[in-house]
């Protein structure tokens, strides 16, 4: 394999691992946040759920930017092949 494919493999590798790490950590710092926080009925609800909803957007958009970046590896690795 030459070096062009490692790279990718080695991004998608630990892009996979950095999107799993960063959402683990935020479900935890969540849960924590959950737990420490006073309970006021379907207010404290009504913030969780954007709260979640916020963490998925944000872990979606990460996400995007992570296939973005595999895309144009391959279209570079693509373009590299046509010339070799």
């Amino acid at each position: 394999m030459d070096a062009q494919i490692w790279s990718l493999v080695v991004l998608f590798i630990f892009g996979s691992v950095f999107v799993a790490v960063v959402g683990g950590l935020a479900l935890i710092v969540w849960l924590i946040w959950r737990k420490s926080a006073p309970k006021q009925g379907h207010l404290a609800q009504a913030d969780e759920a954007q709260m979640i909803q916020e963490l998925y957007q944000g872990l979606s958009k990460m996400e995007a930017r992570v296939e973005a970046l595999e895309t144009l590896l391959l279209d570079q690795e693509r373009k590299g092949e046509g010339k070799g």
